[in-house]
């Protein structure tokens, strides 16, 4: 009797009359059930494990290749951030020092007056010292034609120093303004705040180093 008609014949109630050759089929068949359900519950997961280590691998590796890559370009980044701090300070030094800013702003004033300018207010106010630079804030009110502002604005640019005016909550409007709002005279009133800068010198420097480490103690 061949191998099939003993797995027809077989008798479900009598396991222990079975053909050695068929229950030598079904040890093989429950090892293989065991060992598939083993891979598929075990190595399955390892697997997934394994594919999230290699793309955590990828990303370290794009990780090291991009710093690996500054690292090789440092020295030529310093260098140039070097190159770019000495030519700060190189145009820092080019605005007016805190001696010449009294006569910068006497030379403000009269180049608007040379400008055909009328000046109702020129107020500078208290000075206000920044990381690298300090601030003077100038109140001002002063009307003329738009042809005055004109050569008042290339007055101020033709000065010796490099003089920055900028303007804070300022106002221009004709000073009598007919139904259509515009000027019926050809006045114009200019009115707010300016800022004009200069550079810290060694004396600022060492006296806001020195209110530094005083707050540190």
């Amino acid at each position: 009797m061949s191998f099939f008609d003993d797995l027809r014949n077989l008798d479900r109630n009598n396991i222990g009359g079975w053909p050695k050759s068929v229950k030598i089929f079904f040890i093989v068949l429950l090892l293989a059930v065991i060992v598939l359900a083993g891979w598929y519950f075990y190595t399955s997961d390892q697997q997934d494990q394994l594919q999230q280590l290699q793309r955590k691998e990828m990303t370290l590796r794009t990780e090291f290749q991009s710093k690996q890559a500054k690292a090789v370009n440092l020295e030529a980044l310093r260098k140039q951030l070097s190159d770019m701090q000495d030519m700060l300070r190189q145009m820092l030094r080019q605005l007016p020092s805190k001696t010449e800013m009294p006569a910068l702003l006497v030379d403000i004033s009269q180049t608007a007056l040379a400008s055909g300018l009328q000046v109702d207010v020129f107020a500078p106010g208290a000075e206000s010292k920044q990381d690298f630079y300090a601030e003077k804030p100038i109140q001002l009110k002063m009307s003329g034609t738009y042809h005055q502002f004109g050569t008042f604005i290339s007055g101020v640019a033709s000065l010796p120093r490099v003089v920055i005016l900028t303007m804070h909550n300022v106002s221009l409007k004709p000073e009598k303004a007919g139904p259509n709002g515009v000027a019926t005279n050809g006045r114009l009133t200019l009115e707010g705040t300016v800022k004009t800068y200069r550079y810290l010198d060694d004396e600022d420097t060492d006296n806001v180093n020195g209110k530094m480490r005083g707050r540190g103690k």
